[in-house]
């Protein structure tokens, strides 16, 4: 084969890609991301042994998290940005050793991904078809492993987002360095990793609450909030990915220049932030999840702004338009350049652009409701709990996580209608898109889909349950009449399902289909130890969920 990753829930066959990655990656794309990761496990020896001697080591900790988040899927395409990586870690790693050598530290037993001196493009490419997801070859230590390194990448994403709002927890730093340095230790076995794994579930609710923090801090808690989704007849932007920041300055820089500012997929919740909802041309959301960007960024006739993954391989039609920062990586795609230290991005190119282009095309025209994370659904606590003591809201079901290409995900829209009336949904991240605009209605007064924002959002819903849990007298979250029925689809999933199980949270179903990096033996500890499921059909579903209907 001429590469592998399995990574996605969208992995060809469930089992792995062997040839080209079903979200596009190409096989030289995917060997020089192994690369890239096999030295970024060799980077964090140095790393945490200048932590070790107060040496600084900013530079590796945030090459670490932009690397593991340029790798998770849909994310960066770029051969060359990853060659580009490569050089700058080996630089850093030999800028640390020198340091930690001139203070007197000694660096022994290393491996040899710490160890590597090949720098030449062909040497990467040999090197890069060694080191990959099968260079392991006990398939229950590799799923441990991987798994471990998926939950990695999804923190990654997070506090690279925190960290552009200045938000930061070396604590995060250093449990991650050690992660990466544990996954090279052949003498772990599948107790310690499993170990390792949950230890990576704690460290995940840290990072979305570090992310949390970052994004009330700084714009306000969110609000509840009728987005909508007609569009005006002003030239837009349109802007998608997950970076706030991103969007702010976006924001600062088109105000009164006659330009409209639209939200795509998991930009939706940004609508819902009082300090970026007080723009006017903040118009509204346009679109769906990130897989229907092909036809509906060709509809939006404006430039499109990328700021994190969800990109997929741009049609010729409307490439020209479409424009990248942050982890987004693509040939052939312009690219807004990173911020410079106490700077800001420099948007004018892409305002320039929109200024030629025509207003979109209409694709719908409603409202979509949001803004319940923590704070606002505490808010309504006192309601809450009234409705469920009388009865009217019998059930919470938490269906979070992300969307997909897959016919097999019209599941989660069936599932969502047939739901009993007195039933809540709890949503985050793009997988509300199978259900959020379905007139679903309310239960005195309380939607009956309740959205707290993007992915990291989970977060607020697990802090709703905890909170409720505390208010009902409770000793187990488990005892609350709340079910889960998660859709998954890539590495920050993987690290909300892991946060979920640190935190307590039992009897999880996923889908639409379980992991191609669960083997018999992985999957049967999270059966075992947590009740984690699959889905089955939407009727056999509703009886196990609700058996009493």
């Amino acid at each position: 084969m001429s590469m592998f990753c399995y990574q996605c829930q969208e992995t060809a066959r469930g089992t792995g890609c062997t040839v080209r990655g079903v979200c596009g990656k190409t096989e030289d794309v995917a060997n020089i991301q192994d690369l890239a990761l096999y030295l970024l496990k060799g980077l964090s020896f140095y790393a945490l042994k200048g932590k070790e001697m107060s040496i600084g080591t900013v530079k590796a900790d945030h090459l670490m998290f932009n690397i593991l988040f340029a790798t998770i899927t849909n994310a960066n395409f770029d051969r060359k940005w990853f060659m580009s990586q490569i050089r700058d870690l080996m630089t850093i790693r030999n800028e640390l050793k020198k340091q930690i050598e001139s203070a007197g530290g000694k660096l022994e037993n290393l491996p040899d991904a710490a160890l590597w001196h090949g720098i030449q493009e062909n040497e990467m490419e040999e090197k890069a078809r060694q080191v990959g997801v099968l260079a392991t070859p006990d398939e229950d230590i590799r799923s441990l492993r991987q798994i471990l390194m998926y939950g990695l990448k999804g923190i990654a994403a997070y506090i690279e987002h925190a960290c552009n709002l200045g938000f930061e927890n070396p604590d995060i730093y250093l449990f991650m360095h050690r992660a990466l340095v544990a996954t090279l230790n052949d003498s772990l076995g599948a107790n310690d990793l499993i170990g390792w794994v949950m230890e990576c579930g704690k460290y995940g609710v840290e990072a979305m609450a570090l992310l949390d923090k970052a994004n009330t801090t700084t714009y306000g808690n969110p609000e509840i909030t009728r987005v909508k989704t007609g569009v005006g007849k002003n030239p837009g932007i349109l802007i998608s990915g997950h970076d706030l920041k991103d969007l702010e300055e976006l924001l600062q820089q088109t105000e009164g220049k006659g330009i409209d500012i639209y939200t795509h997929s998991e930009m939706l919740p940004a609508n819902s932030y009082p300090g970026l909802k007080k723009y006017p041309h903040l118009v509204g959301n346009y679109g769906n999840a990130w897989w229907k960007q092909d036809k509906e960024f060709e509809s939006f006739n404006g430039p499109v702004l990328l700021t994190s993954n969800c990109l997929i391989p741009p049609k010729d039609s409307y490439k020209d338009r479409v424009y990248m920062t942050g982890a987004v990586g693509y040939e052939g795609l312009k690219t807004i350049p990173a911020r410079p230290e106490g700077g800001h991005k420099d948007f004018s190119v892409i305002i320039e652009h929109a200024k030629r282009c025509p207003a979109p095309v209409e694709l719908e025209n409603g409202e979509i409701i949001g803004g319940f994370a923590h704070a606002t659904v505490l808010g309504l606590a006192d309601k809450v709990i009234s409705a469920v003591k009388s009865g009217a809201i019998k059930r919470f079901m938490v269906m979070a996580g992300c969307d997909g290409r897959m016919k097999s995900r019209e599941y989660y829209t069936e599932f969502a209608q047939n739901l009993p009336a007195d039933t809540v949904i709890l949503t985050a991240g793009c997988a509300k898109y199978r259900y959020n605009k379905l007139p679903l209605g309310d239960i005195q007064g309380i939607p009956r889909v309740l959205d707290a924002g993007q992915c990291n959002d989970s977060y607020s819903l697990a802090i709703i349950a905890l909170k409720l849990k505390e208010a009902f007298g409770l000793d187990d979250v488990n005892q609350l009449p709340i079910s889960f029925n998660i859709a998954w689809y890539e590495q920050k999933a993987v690290l909300v399902l892991l946060a979920l199980l640190y935190l307590g949270f039992k009897k999880i179903h996923l889908g639409p289909t379980l992991p191609g990096f669960l083997t018999p033996n992985t999957a049967k500890v999270l059966v075992d130890n947590f009740g984690i499921g699959g889905i089955a059909t939407v009727d056999e579903d509703l009886k196990f969920f609700f058996p009493e209907a």
